[in-house]
């Protein structure tokens, strides 16, 4: 691998990304919150609820979300939770992770999210420079090809290109029967 390759591996990335932004963009395609979960700390020793604090908008592609609002912009996370703006309920015990989905919930109320709306948190930043030669991540640069794998620790990578195309045209014209 060659630092020329890696480099030249690293812009192609960087115009893949950006060309598949547009095209979301040019076919108006819904894109969903993007937020950040916050334990306020105690005041005056009184507990605050956690909240989400948004951060803009992304497109979920796939293990990738792509910036899609002015905050986002050029920006690129691997997806993490996915929580939808719905009335948390009352807690009831049923299961430990029952109460964690149901507080994720009351958090992105809390966040001033619109009912109903898709809210990404816990997503990492992808830094869209020479930390993707050799990444861990889902998004890598390997023997000069920029690849992507569903999780950090699955072992498979496919080329982003193509991983790009497929995503991104099931998001353009998905399958009928696919949308809400």
């Amino acid at each position: 691998m060659t630092d020329e390759g890696a480099a030249d591996a690293v812009r192609r990335a960087r115009d893949l990304l950006a060309d598949a932004g547009n095209r979301l963009r040019e076919a108006a395609v819904r894109d969903e919150a993007l937020g950040e979960y916050v334990e306020p700390r105690a005041v005056l020793g009184i507990r605050r609820e956690p909240t989400i604090r948004s951060l803009g908008r992304v497109w979920r592609v796939g293990a990738l979300l792509l910036g899609s609002s002015p905050e986002t912009a050029g920006r690129v996370w691997a997806t993490g939770r996915i929580t939808r703006v719905t009335d948390p309920g009352r807690q009831q015990f049923v299961s430990v992770s029952a109460e964690v989905r149901r507080a994720y919930r009351a958090a992105a109320a809390k966040g001033h999210f619109a009912e109903g709306d898709t809210v990404n948190h816990g997503a990492v930043p992808v830094p869209l420079d020479d930390t993707l030669v050799g990444a861990a991540g889902v998004l890598a640069v390997v023997d000069d090809e920029p690849v992507v794998r569903w999780s950090a620790t699955a072992g498979a990578a496919v080329p982003l290109a193509d991983y790009l195309r497929d995503r991104v045209a099931l998001l353009v014209d998905p399958p009928r029967g696919a949308t809400d």
